[in-house]
């Protein structure tokens, strides 16, 4: 290949040499550059969801081949976000596809220096058994000058952005329902 022609195939000398001044359309394709295709365009379906980062609400497309996750982005149809989303967002494919993302529940016991795989029936019966037994041992029924309390300060709830109104107002009304006083959201702050 000559020199002219291998300056010629330069992004840049097309550019500035033909009709794509800005660089946006012909001047900036190479032949590599022509041979992709894009993630969505092989997508065997896609569906709308909401970025679970925090208490925006971002709009998302969540793209699926063969079962599999192959690209989220921003939903252009979205009222909130318009199709932006931030960088936490636009990486939130590595939520799901991340090969560090745990998908059993871990457990440490007290001094060990293991992690055991537990079961999901196993762990959520663990965690109501602490739970009633630290309001269980907490319980106030009235203070100091006999007036009512009904409360425990033995149990708390520290809710997170990532849960939409509804599942806040059931946590709420659980822990209250629990005698907690310490229930607060990450989304308010």
């Amino acid at each position: 290949m000559g020199v002219r022609r291998w300056v010629e195939s330069w992004p840049l000398y097309r550019q500035l040499t033909g009709t794509d001044p800005l660089g946006r359309g012909a001047a900036a394709k190479s032949a590599g550059s022509l041979s992709l295709t894009a993630r969505t365009e092989t997508a065997d379906s896609m569906a709308r969801s909401v970025c679970p980062y925090c208490a925006v609400g971002c709009g998302q497309r969540v793209f699926v081949k063969d079962g599999q996750v192959t690209q989220i982005e921003g939903d252009p149809d979205s009222p909130i976000s318009r199709g932006r989303l931030c960088p936490k967002g636009a990486a939130s494919k590595s939520l799901v596809t991340s090969p560090l993302r745990q998908t059993t529940v871990r457990y440490r016991r007290p001094y060990s220096t293991q992690w055991e795989d537990l079961d999901l029936d196993t762990a959520m019966n663990m965690i109501a058994d602490r739970v009633l037994a630290a309001r269980d041992e907490t319980w106030e029924d009235v203070d100091a000058q006999g007036r009512p309390l009904n409360r425990t300060l033995g149990i708390s709830s520290l809710g997170g952005a990532t849960l939409d109104n509804e599942e806040n107002y059931l946590i709420k009304k659980l822990f209250t329902a629990m005698g907690a006083l310490q229930i607060e959201n990450q989304a308010r702050i």
